[in-house]
């Protein structure tokens, strides 16, 4: 089972795991968060990410999701990139964790991570566009 590491601005990736766990009604397994406080640090909050990647790793890989492109902990993350072993998705939302969560079993970490993206984009949408009858925008 592929690992999901989620690294975000304070407690983001926590609010996120706890939601998917509630609507899900169920305890994830192989699923962490490390909070970024941009005060400490950055060889420390390094070695916080590199731990939380061994804590998950079992062959299968480890998807990293950040909360922004060009913050720091999307901006640290990136550093463990290796393709087809440790994939890093910027911009994480609900509806993205849980479909995560929902395919890491059933497909390798490079394809999941591009349908992850691509849900995560299909995700958003304008409500006011949808009420007055147009696809999502």
């Amino acid at each position: 089972m592929t690992g999901i590491l989620v690294v975000t601005h304070e407690n983001l990736g926590q609010a996120l795991i706890d939601s998917a766990e509630f609507i899900l009604d169920a305890k994830l397994e192989r699923i962490y968060f490390i909070s970024i406080n941009i005060k400490e640090n950055a060889d420390d909050l390094h070695k916080k990410i590199k731990q939380g990647i061994k804590k998950l790793q079992s062959g299968k890989g480890v998807i990293i999701l950040t909360d922004m492109f060009g913050g720091t902990p999307s901006n640290l993350s990136y550093s463990f990139l290796q393709e087809g072993s440790v994939e890093v998705i910027s911009g994480v939302n609900l509806p993205m964790l849980i479909k995560a969560v929902s395919i890491r079993e059933k497909m390798e970490i490079s394809e999941a991570a591009v349908m992850l993206v691509e849900h995560g984009k299909k995700s958003i949408s304008l409500a006011s566009g949808i009420l007055k009858g147009s696809k999502r925008t």
